[in-house]
């Protein structure tokens, strides 16, 4: 953050309960960049949400900056990025009017150590690198407190006529695997839960367990969430446009176009 070639008006910083010395650690860059400032929140009470602490961290910092910024960024804290990256967001918002999400593409290592893109559907973008446009966000919000909060503010965002997309020459280094911290069945039956709950088609849902189950065998704790929750009758999305533009997203005739996406065969040099 120090080096960056744009550097951020402000950098709020927010330690949300944690157990280990990331409050100290956030509270030493404070003092040492005129631009970063501490946000110490008390651990969550709803922490058993998967999905919740996050939200109400990046809204606490939403909440202490400046009202006139044009482009709100969140950022884990297990990441790291090259000194143009937020030069290279900037531009990709100063190109395209329309877009309203922006993100990089995540790096993370195999298991020889080498570190490898790991692709999704262009138009999702990865919850540790985020960039709204002001406008943007203001239409999405609130964020829904829950997993999968950074799938429906893009689809609220697509539905309300924003382009949303990772930028491709815009790596990140993700240095904690998504889901690392969960047991393996159980990050997958909270994908299930997650997956009733935006309105998923079921099919959609089966083919996306077979594919990842090919890795991950566990990755059937998806079907059982699902269908778990729908056997409790849990509550789904409210917002009906929303749902309906994704099961548009996840019909038939969209399927090989994502299917390239999400296997990297379809994205510029």
């Amino acid at each position: 953050m120090a080096v960056q070639t744009v550097p951020p008006r402000e950098w709020l910083i927010v330690d949300n309960g944690s157990l280990d010395a990331t409050g100290e650690t956030a509270s030493e860059i404070a003092r040492q960049l005129p631009f970063a400032e501490t946000i110490h929140l008390p651990a969550l009470k709803s922490a058993a949400i998967r999905g919740a602490p996050i939200v109400a961290a990046f809204e606490a910092g939403v909440g202490a900056l400046d009202p006139d910024a044009d482009i709100i960024v969140k950022l884990d804290a297990d990441i790291s990025f090259e000194e143009d990256f937020f030069e290279r967001i900037v531009r990709a918002f100063e190109a395209d009017p329309s877009l309203g999400i922006a993100g990089g593409t995540c790096y993370e290592q195999d298991s020889a150590g080498e570190w490898r893109p790991t692709f999704a559907t262009r138009d999702h973008v990865r919850g540790a690198t985020r960039a709204y446009r002001a406008a943007c966000f203001a239409a999405v919000t609130p964020l829904e407190p829950r997993m999968g909060w950074d799938g429906i503010d893009e689809l609220k965002a697509q539905v309300a006529g924003w382009s949303t997309r990772t930028l491709p020459d815009v790596p990140f280094r993700h240095h904690r695997a998504l889901g690392a911290r969960e047991g393996s069945w159980s990050k997958w039956i909270g994908q299930g839960e997650m997956a009733h709950f935006m309105g998923y088609r079921f099919g959609y849902l089966l083919l996306r367990t077979g594919y990842r189950s090919l890795r991950e065998p566990t990755a059937t704790g998806m079907v059982w969430g699902y269908l778990a929750a729908v056997a409790k009758r849990k509550e789904r999305l409210a917002d009906k446009d929303v749902r309906r533009h994704l099961r548009k997203q996840q019909s038939l005739t969209s399927l090989p176009r994502r299917a390239r996406e999400a296997l990297g065969r379809s994205r510029p040099a």
